[in-house]
């Protein structure tokens, strides 16, 4: 028969202030690691008709070497697989539950291992906590099964609380990063890296898993392994956010957009990067038009006609906005925003145009007037090449009807019918759109600006001095 051996555990720091969970925690982490680096089945967490809490792993069972304290080269390779890396975790829950009066015993192939205080070889006055190995009485155990006595079920569900696998945690989305977790309302964010929680964030919009740590991170993870620092994660969790492609996550970080404005915005929402990349997934799965603030006060139809035509409006801040039009979305189309919307619609836009047969006799009798008015200006000769009267008209920037409109590429002025309802009206927006014609600038331009000055102070002179025209001159 195999000799009783101790091995000495040769613990020199106790974490004091660690309860029973704490001990069961590091417990299920090993078997957790064990089932992810040999592809086994999930580990069983489950209490015997005796009262015994077994966590059991399938693995390749545990030997008294994994009680040396050094890094793992197995773990080290795999840091997107594992939770633990130096062998400290096992050897502070033997010792936690030494303090709390747990028994322990641990079965794998290789032997059943219990611990006891004991004096250090070749010093008796020092007594330490030792794994006593014994022959395996399974051999032909699979794995290792750890056999807690002496805890509560309470203590077991602390200890699962620290594992998304147990969690039941609905998880939105999963990147090479890692994972965004949908958090619950009424709880703060956790944080996890390879299934363990780490740290609670407040003022989180999702909770998150990050199975690809840096190397920040992972010096971040100490003996602790809880109240890890936001500046160990953050680019990583940014990370993750900018490698989803899918709806559910870009919808709640757009949806949070407008909370920036009251100050009740999430922090991930804050990261510029992160919004533009939510609006450019929103637009290529959504029918979506990103406005302003300003642009939904100012607007007018056009925000009527975008819903109409089955848009949904998002208000955006300033700064991403100004972002917008520099982007794609993810399938390679333009951001719609209201400049965009706006050149769609008008180039969809049909005009009802009215000959001037169709019109009524005092319509005519001011649509006649079309050519003296002309004639004021002998510039248009050049430019325009016939003024036609719509039922429809496009709309201005602003999003309320033109009256008036300068085609310059099909050399046309289109004038909305009910101006013809008074000679003044017709005359003022024939007068504004030949001023389109003759500069080729838009509206509130210096340059249109003057011209139209100078029409009218040469139209008020001409009607002053009763002259036939001053406006070829």
């Amino acid at each position: 028969m195999e000799a009783v051996r101790g091995f000495d555990l040769n613990i020199q720091k106790v974490l004091e202030h660690w309860a029973v969970p704490h001990g069961i925690r590091e417990v299920i982490a090993n078997a957790l690691d064990e089932s992810s680096l040999t592809d086994t089945p999930d580990p069983v967490i489950f209490k015997d008709d005796k009262g015994c809490w077994h966590i059991r792993d399938y693995g390749r069972g545990l030997q008294y070497a994994h009680f040396t304290q050094n890094e793992n080269a197995e773990k080290l390779k795999n840091p997107s697989k594992v939770i633990g890396k130096f062998g400290v975790g096992l050897k502070d829950a033997l010792a936690t539950f030494d303090r709390h009066r747990v028994q322990v015993l641990i079965e794998s192939k290789y032997g059943d291992i219990t611990i006891e205080k004991q004096s250090k070889h070749g010093f008796d006055d020092v007594v330490t906590l030792h794994a006593i190995i014994n022959a395996p009485s399974n051999p032909t155990i699979e794995g290792t099964d750890f056999v807690i006595t002496g805890i509560t079920d309470e203590d077991i569900e602390k200890a699962k609380e620290n594992f998304l696998t147990y969690s039941n945690e609905t998880i939105l989305e999963t990147t090479r990063y890692g994972s965004v977790i949908k958090k619950s309302a009424k709880k703060k964010a956790r944080i996890y890296v390879n299934g363990l929680f780490v740290a609670e964030e407040e003022n989180f919009l999702f909770s998150y898993n990050i199975t690809s740590p840096t190397k920040l991170l992972l010096k971040a993870l100490n003996r602790e392994r809880t109240n890890v620092g936001r500046g160990a994660y953050s680019e990583r969790i940014k990370s993750i956010l900018l490698e989803c492609a899918g709806k559910d996550v870009a919808e709640l970080l757009v949806d949070d957009l407008k909370n920036l404005q009251t100050g009740t915005s999430h922090d991930e929402i804050q990261w510029l990067d992160v919004q533009l990349h939510a609006c450019q997934i929103l637009n290529a799965q959504e029918k979506v038009m990103f406005v302003t603030s300003y642009d939904l006060m100012e607007a007018g139809k056009f925000i009527t006609y975008a819903q109409e035509d089955g848009y949904r409006v998002v208000v955006v801040p300033e700064n991403l906005a100004g972002k917008l039009p520099t982007v794609a979305d993810k399938s390679g189309n333009e951001m719609v925003n209201l400049e965009y919307y706006k050149g769609e619609w008008n180039n969809a836009f049909q005009f009802a145009f009215v000959p001037p047969s169709k019109l009524t006799s005092s319509e005519r009798k001011v649509f006649e007037k079309t050519q003296t008015i002309l004639d004021w200006f002998p510039k248009t000769k050049k430019v325009v090449k016939e003024v036609l009267i719509s039922e429809t008209m496009k709309l201005n920037w602003n999003g309320s009807d033109a009256a008036g409109l300068w085609e310059e590429a099909e050399s046309r002025l289109i004038i909305r019918r009910d101006q013809l309802q008074k000679v003044e009206s017709y005359a003022g927006t024939l007068i504004h759109e030949i001023t389109h014609a003759i500069t080729g600038t838009d509206d509130e331009t210096m340059e249109f600006e003057n011209q139209l000055t100078d029409n009218l102070g040469k139209l008020a002179t001409m009607v002053l001095g009763n002259r036939k025209s001053w406006f070829g001159q």
